[in-house]
């Protein structure tokens, strides 16, 4: 009879469990899409030993409302999802064990949590049925992090990524494409998230290289934690690549075409080569993907090909003695770029899943220069200096990641070994017409880049939060060669030419802390770095010798958050962060492009440190959001670039240095908001006190010159206003207005710009496919001024490069 009643009673509870599994799933399937996963395991309380079928229950703390359940499974193991951010009780109960109810915290930083061991007691009688109440609705919450859908930004499609930048909050970028963050061009660029050589190692470059088609969106992080790399005082860009994610075959095709420089801004000297005039753009592309089974397969191709005057500018230089020389410098250029990305997700179970992927980036261009010298009192020509350029850079960037997935939802291991390689080869030809003569030289760089990347990062779901750690290896080496070849008349400094070696090793470790509770979240960590760059000079060198720098230093970050209600937060942040000279400012090499003002790197640069802090306030509503940050960076061994005379003559010299401290205390204000049901308004400023300390230097080339400057401070800023007006039949309209105010530099001021940009989708095909046109800078008034002041003399120039483009574009998705 006992045997009966025990077999009676476990097909009960099966029954009863089998219910409970249908009615969970059955809701569950019912609920939004999922936001955060909690897991545990049950156990019983004196046995130790796991226990399956346990009936898990989530309510809300205030109405007792059902928000999610699920059962364990045989090995006791449970998986909770989705819940949103807010505070419940979740409650376990088992045939012959006591109910169990705890308070369950969920915050918004992490999207796994561990409840790890949770262990019932066996009981000798029924307990009645535990009500508990409360809520809270799920809110936006990642105030370091903003991210923004390049689809949307219509007024910059079909150009580079570069060009789209410019159109974000916080961001400007000047004539030569640097792009500046809060003011400071110390930002590091990152591809899905990893450094390469085409975006540059711990500095910027290459981001003209990619067409804004190619990518999905890009993430601004001001403040970044401990996991990502030191470099980038400023802060990190994320630039993220389109990848499909459906079912079967799909992919996308896009064709872009567009003139630009339609009108002239400002007539050329007489006696110059004519400006590039209705410069035409052509960006073809394509994407494919095929998802199966354990497989996703992914490529994109595109091609930006493209004619462009890189230059028209007009400088005056005036010496103490009255001496003044006027010149106009021209370039136009003819480039096409290749970028195709190729790559495979494998997941060949559930605990593991690899991606290989590759990128090669080819890059040509031919320039033809024109710098026209005059005497600036008399009109009278001097020189006239023209050069031909031919320039290919290959890149290929191969990743190799896998991911290691443990039982426990979240819980996983990520290794990744990343190989990048970059080529320049790199000729100029010069003709040099005096009034008495006429010159020709020739100089080439080659140059190869390679670059070893070993990477691990480790996260584990707490209760309350989250822990990260993880390590970072890396050898670099950029061996680089340039020849001098004179000819006729030659102005080529031959001391100057020769080889040398960039070498980096670093070594960095870090922690992470993530922890949540009620309003309040904390997010700590630690990053330590090991660094040792040597750069090996040619020793027939006539100015640098061998150079280098290491250190071993700790950047930690901090961050925390407290929210007065659902729709507001404030946080304050801190990191210390690093920028390490580059190899192109290291480099001993000089630049003939314009003779009369020379560029030269320098082997002895130190890394600059700078530390910030940051007070953010964010609050939203139905229709948008406003965000306020007050800022401040301290900065010391500031990196940048001092001009000086040659004794004797009327040429000049710049050369890469260390300047002293440096700091910019600000206000960022941020306002999205939606106006009626058709248009959205956002709008963001960017107000800042610039100062920078008082110093002294050396340029060392071609003589020890030595330069002062006492300490100076300025007001400066930027305003971008961006208006979407979404009309009937899939109509979408975008002007933006952008000023950038007047700011100052180590040596002199840079003016102010301002223009506006503009543009027009369609969509069409049912969805599938969208036409737009659109037009930077729209009235041709963007332009680049600036003022350097050095010993002896004074330097104005104004820059009338190639800004306004118009373009129109199809692209259709299968």
């Amino acid at each position: 009879m006992e045997v009966r009643f025990v077999l009676l009673q476990k097909s009960i509870m099966k029954i009863k469990n089998t219910i409970s599994i249908i009615v969970f799933i059955f809701t569950s399937a019912s609920l939004q899409a999922q936001s955060v996963v909690v897991s545990g395991m049950v156990k019983d309380t004196k046995k130790r030993e796991p226990l399956p079928y346990v009936n898990i229950l989530v309510k809300n703390q205030n109405d007792s409302s059902f928000v999610v359940g699920t059962v364990t499974d045989e090995s006791g193991v449970f998986k909770l999802s989705p819940i949103k951010s807010g505070q419940y009780f979740i409650t376990y109960s088992y045939v012959g064990y006591k109910p169990k109810s705890e308070k369950l915290e969920i915050g918004r930083l992490s999207e796994y949590l561990d409840l790890s061991s949770i262990f019932l007691e066996e009981m000798a009688e029924e307990l009645s049925e535990v009500i508990v109440s409360g809520s809270r609705e799920e809110v936006e919450a990642a105030l370091d992090k903003k991210t923004f859908s390049l689809e949307e930004n219509i007024s910059q499609l079909g150009g580079s990524v570069l060009q789209a930048l410019q159109n974000l909050p916080g961001i400007t970028i000047d004539q030569n494409g640097t792009v500046f963050l809060r003011g400071s061009d110390k930002v590091a660029i990152l591809l899905d998230g990893k450094q390469t050589a085409i975006t540059g190692i711990g500095a910027q470059s290459g981001l003209e290289n990619f067409p804004a088609s190619s990518i999905e969106k890009i993430e601004i992080i001001n403040n970044p934690s401990s996991k990502y790399d030191a470099t980038g005082n400023a802060g990190i860009i994320n630039i993220i690549f389109k990848k499909e994610k459906e079912e079967g075959w799909n992919g996308k095709v896009g064709m872009i075409a567009g003139l630009g420089n339609l009108f002239e801004k400002r007539e050329s000297l007489p006696g110059l080569r004519d400006q590039y005039r209705f410069t035409p753009k052509l960006n073809p592309s394509l994407s494919l993907n095929y998802k199966k089974d354990k497989i996703n397969f992914f490529f994109q191709g595109d091609v930006l090909w493209h004619q462009q005057m890189m230059k028209s500018e007009f400088t005056d230089r005036v010496f103490e003695d009255g001496t003044a020389i006027r010149q106009q410098y021209i370039e136009n250029r003819t480039q096409p770029i290749y970028n195709f990305r190729t790559g495979l997700d494998w997941n060949p179970n559930e605990n593991n899943s690899f991606t290989f992927s590759g990128l090669f980036n080819y890059r040509a261009y031919t320039d033809l220069g024109d710098i026209l010298y005059q005497n600036a009192l008399t009109n009278q020509q001097q020189r006239l200096w023209q050069y031909f350029e031919n320039e290919v850079n290959q890149t290929l960037f191969a990743t190799i990641t896998h991911t290691y997935k443990f039982k426990q939802p979240g819980h996983q291991l990520t290794s990744s070994f990343n190989y990048s390689f970059r080529r320049k080869d790199e000729v100029f030809y010069f003709t040099n017409e005096e009034l008495d003569f006429i010159g020709t030289d020739t100089t080439a760089l080659i140059a190869d880049e390679n670059i070893f990347d070993l990477t691990m990062d480790y996260i584990k779901p707490l209760r309350a939060g989250r822990m990260e750690l993880g390590t970072k290896q890396r050898a670099r080496v950029f061996p680089n060669l340039i020849t001098f070849s004179p000819g006729n008349n030659s102005i080529l400094d031959p001391g100057l030419a020769g080889s040398a070696e960039y070498q980096e090793w670093l070594s960095a470790v870090y922690g992470n802390y993530i922890y949540e509770k009620n309003k309040w979240e904390l997010e700590t960590g630690l990053r330590v770095e090991y660094v040792k760059v040597d750069y090996l000079v040619d020793p027939n060198h006539a100015v640098f010798e061998s150079a280098g720098f290491d250190y071993f230093e700790p950047f930690p970050s901090l961050r925390a958050s407290y929210y007065i209600n659902d729709l507001s937060n404030f946080s304050i942040f801190y990191n210390r962060r690093v920028d390490r000279p580059e190899e192109k400012n290291l480099r001993a090499f000089p630049t003939y492009a314009d003779p009369e003002i020379l560029s030269i790197g320098n082997p002895t640069l130190i890394p600059q440190f700078t530390q910030s802090v940051e007070a953010g306030y964010k609050k939203s509503n139905d229709q948008g959001y406003f965000y306020g940050a007050i800022y401040h960076r301290a900065s010391t061994n500031l990196l940048t670039r001092i001009t000086t005379e040659v004794p004797n003559s009327t040429r000049l010299v710049t050369i890469d240095q260390n300047a002293g401290r440096g700091w910019n205390t600000g206000i960022e204000l941020v306002i999205s908001q939606k106006i009626g049901d058709i248009f959205t308004l956002n709008s963001n400023a960017n107000i800042y006190q610039n100062r920078i300390g008082a110093f002294s230097l050396n340029n060392a080339y071609p003589s020890d010159i030595n330069f002062s400057r006492s300490e100076e401070s300025n007001f400066t800023g930027n305003v971008k206003v961006n208006g979407l007006l979404k009309l009937p039949k899939s109509l979408d309209v975008q002007l933006t207005a952008i000023y950038l105010a007047p700011d100052i530099v180590p040596q002199g001021r840079i003016l102010s710009r301002y223009h506006l940009d503009g543009g027009v989708t369609k969509k069409i095909q049912e969805g599938n496919g969208e036409l737009f046109l659109n037009a930077t800078d729209i009235f041709n008034t963007l332009l680049i001024r600036y003022r350097l002041e050095g010993n002896d003399f004074t330097l104005n120039s104004n820059d009338y490069f190639e800004t306004q483009v118009f373009r129109l574009g199809y692209s259709y998705r299968f």
